[in-house]
């Protein structure tokens, strides 16, 4: 490995299944850390301020989830043409890549800040947040939103470090990050008495903490991701390529979300214990699914690297390997949740009421199972993005959107809460369908360009 690029490694050569499993196990345990900022936020409020407070959280959390989906789905895109142009060798027009990604990511992060300030309040009465927790919701999410600049920075430098393969200096900088959190939590919301903006603040003085290590490692130890002004200049068509890669990537994630939104709003309509229990069941959810999130993003890094040094053939390898890791992971999840969901769901919020962990249990016991298709759909989504198909993904969400927002205009009044529990499960099967047909066509145009 040359001076140049060092601390980097390069996902075009050695195994596909180890060269994915070794890049997605450091990213596996970073996202693990990631959620606990959120998971040790509902921690400490469902012990210390309880129900209320832990609704609050639950209520706001998916507005929340809604625009930093969009901004980190937008940091995603830009790292998958970084990753691209690494693997062709092409380092200046990476590095000017790279530029061109800041001034967005700078710019978009100013946007959502001003439009989610603006319309925070707004959205929250939309989704029928219950008058009583409306107050706390508003105080946690705004506090969080006012440091998207902070989120999306981290995400930008983490994407760029695993677009040249180093998916572990991330991993360090977020464990760091997250002991930081923790203590903040605690001190802040049982000692301090700062109550649920005491969460929020744990969580954005964390988030700090891993932007400025990343920026130092950076400096110091990755000459090739180093840009000068020389850098900064227009480029119409990497420009182009970052904006609409990132706008697809964003897109596809806000919509997911956006869905999620309109979820959210038939659910709160059934009440702070329903919310509690939702709240729970998705933190738990989200943490199975941690794997399954981690091996897309390893396939969209490798297909797109492997697509940048005309590697076609290591790409349906690796999809293999990913697809093998995935259905073993979700063997284990279900395993653990038919055999102790209730014990679960009273870890993570510390309630006792039984309609909590009965609800909670519920959800999870009909959505854990068709994780398997949630795989399919995850890995082909990602790497299709990998190597420029952005249609395919798209419409795939959009079709999620439009499928959430029946189920919370005609489900979930029909059939209360098994209406929410069954909505995704369908959703997933319908999308990885799509997925599935556009992988064939995918496959055909790379058999073509391998025979070329």
């Amino acid at each position: 490995m040359s001076a140049l690029t060092r601390n980097s490694n390069d996902l075009t050569v050695g195994n596909p299944l180890k060269v994915i499993l070794f890049f997605a196990l450091p990213i596996f345990i970073g996202n693990i850390f990631q959620q606990l900022y959120n998971v040790v936020d509902t921690v400490v409020v469902g012990h210390v301020l309880k129900e209320d407070a832990l609704a609050a959280v639950g209520a706001s959390g998916v507005v929340y989830s809604l625009i930093i989906s969009l901004a980190n789905g937008m940091t995603s895109g830009f790292s998958i043409i970084i990753a691209r142009y690494f693997g062709a060798k092409e380092y200046d027009t990476m590095r000017r890549a790279i530029a061109i990604t800041m001034v967005l990511t700078a710019v978009i992060s100013v946007l959502l800040t001003v439009v989610s300030m603006i319309g925070l309040r707004p959205l929250l009465a939309f989704l029928n947040t219950p008058a009583e927790i409306m107050n706390q919701a508003d105080t946690y999410i705004r506090t969080v939103l006012a440091a998207i600049v902070i989120t999306m920075s981290y995400n930008m430098f983490a994407g760029m470090l695993r677009a040249i393969g180093n998916s572990v200096m991330p991993l360090v900088f977020l464990i760091v990050s997250c002991i930081i959190n923790i203590i903040l939590d605690i001190v802040f919301v049982k000692y301090v008495g700062l109550g649920i903006r005491g969460a929020a603040i744990a969580t954005v003085v964390a988030q700090v903490v891993s932007v400025i290590l990343c920026v130092l490692y950076i400096l110091q130890k990755c000459p090739i991701l180093r840009i000068g002004t020389k850098d900064f200049k227009w480029d119409g068509k990497i420009t182009a390529d970052l904006f609409t890669t990132g706008l697809s990537m964003g897109m596809m994630y806000a919509i997911v979300s956006v869905g999620t939104v309109a979820l959210q709003s038939a659910i709160n309509g059934f009440g702070k214990l329903t919310i509690a229990a939702h709240t729970s069941a998705r933190k738990i959810g989200d943490l199975f699914m941690l794997p399954l999130g981690t091996l897309s993003m390893s396939a969209s890094t490798f297909a797109s690297q492997n697509y940048g040094a005309m590697r076609m053939e290591r790409i349906k390898e690796g999809i293999k390997g990913a697809f093998k890791i995935a259905f073993c992971w979700c063997t284990i999840c279900n395993v653990l949740v038919f055999l102790g969901s209730d014990m679960l769901v009273k870890l993570i919020t510390g309630s006792t009421e039984v309609e909590v962990l009965a609800t909670a249990s519920k959800y999870l016991r009909i959505n854990l199972p068709f994780y398997y298709v949630l795989s399919i759909l995850l890995i082909l989504r990602s790497t299709l993005q990998g190597v420029g198909r952005r249609i395919a993904p798209l419409m795939a969400s959009t079709v999620e959107l439009i499928l959430k927002f029946t189920v919370a205009a005609v489900l979930a009044p029909m059939m209360g809460y098994l209406g929410v529990c069954i909505c995704e499960p369908i959703v997933w099967i319908v999308c990885a369908v799509m997925v599935l047909i556009d992988f064939y066509f995918m496959n055909r145009g790379l058999k073509l360009i391998s025979s070329s």
